[in-house]
């Protein structure tokens, strides 16, 4: 018998495998399992059918340097998160944020204003 176990789903279609590897690692520093799955498709997509086939309710969508977080009970399109050829930091936090939804917990920053001030605009 196969049992599925929960965890986030990460729908991906040719990765930069360096976003993969930090969004892999911000979920698991969260603690929360993954299962990454290639699939060809739009980002949007991907996110969508992610989170909407992931038992959490959680999906990551990722293409090339674009990425999108995106919540099963939300419409195709609206994503909670997306980035385009972020910093790895970014790529860790949105990883980590994807697994702080299912457990409800804030969300950590995503942009450099939050995180640096205005040293790095």
């Amino acid at each position: 018998m196969i049992v599925n176990k929960p965890g986030i789903l990460i729908y991906s279609w040719q990765p930069d495998p360096d976003y993969l590897r930090e969004i892999c690692a911000g979920i698991e520093e969260e603690g929360v399992l993954y299962e990454i799955r290639q699939s060809e498709g739009e980002l949007d997509e991907l996110a969508y059918t992610a989170a909407n086939e992931s038992m959490l309710g959680s999906g990551i969508g990722i293409t090339g340097s674009r990425m999108a977080m995106q919540m099963s009970r939300l419409p195709k399109g609206k994503n909670v998160f997306e980035l385009d050829t972020p910093r790895f930091w970014q790529c860790r936090n949105l990883g980590a944020n994807s697994a702080r939804a299912i457990k409800k917990m804030p969300f950590k920053s995503l942009s450099f204003e939050k995180v640096f001030g205005d040293e790095e605009k």
